[in-house]
């Protein structure tokens, strides 16, 4: 027969025990959480070196099969769509000129296997006058991923199916876009 101090020593052991099993598991669900955050940054982080260097399959393959990409010149649909806006004339001549697709840090939600991240964007142009940039506009985004890929992958499975661009004017449409960063 065990002795009481022993009992209780045994009792108190379990106890650390399953506490530090509980922070195991709490540690491992923030992990993740900070890995998928982080796989939907670099996915959205892409998109401008790919769609600057004219990397047409680069950008279509950030986007599921049948992604969209709305933005308020017009709606591309599909891997062909997206392809086919950087193939397009419009923007291969913008990154003859001298482009940039600079974007600003968006704010990430999670939710399970959808995220969502809410940010700008601005589009630098080459100037006529040597050495010098425009921003040509300021576009508010709303990136609506899921994950469709396995978690071990680099990008851990996500994938944009919905991209919402609005070009930040007195319409109030970019407004708007960015007064949802706190929906999911």
């Amino acid at each position: 027969m065990t002795s009481p101090p022993a009992v209780s020593r045994l009792d108190a052991l379990e106890a650390r025990l399953a506490s530090a099993e509980t922070r195991i598991t709490d540690t491992h669900a923030r992990l993740d959480a900070a890995q998928d955050e982080l796989a939907v940054l670099r996915i959205v982080a892409a998109y401008s070196p790919r769609v600057d260097s004219g990397d047409a399959e680069g950008v279509a393959e950030l986007w599921t099969a049948d992604g969209v990409y709305d933005v308020d010149t017009g709606v591309l649909e599909g891997h062909e769509g997206l392809a086919g806006m950087v193939r397009g004339d419009a923007h291969q001549g913008l990154i003859a000129h001298g482009c940039g697709h600079v974007p600003g840090l968006p704010v990430v939600l999670l939710d399970g296997d959808r995220a969502v991240a809410t940010g700008y964007t601005q589009l630098v142009v080459r100037s006529s006058r040597p050495g010098r940039y425009t921003v040509m506009r300021v576009t508010a985004n709303r990136w609506e991923l899921q994950r469709l890929g396995p978690v071990d992958a680099p990008d851990r499975g996500w994938r944009v199916v919905l991209r919402t661009a609005r070009a930040v004017t007195d319409d109030g449409e970019g407004r708007g876009l960015l007064g949802r960063s706190r929906e999911g």
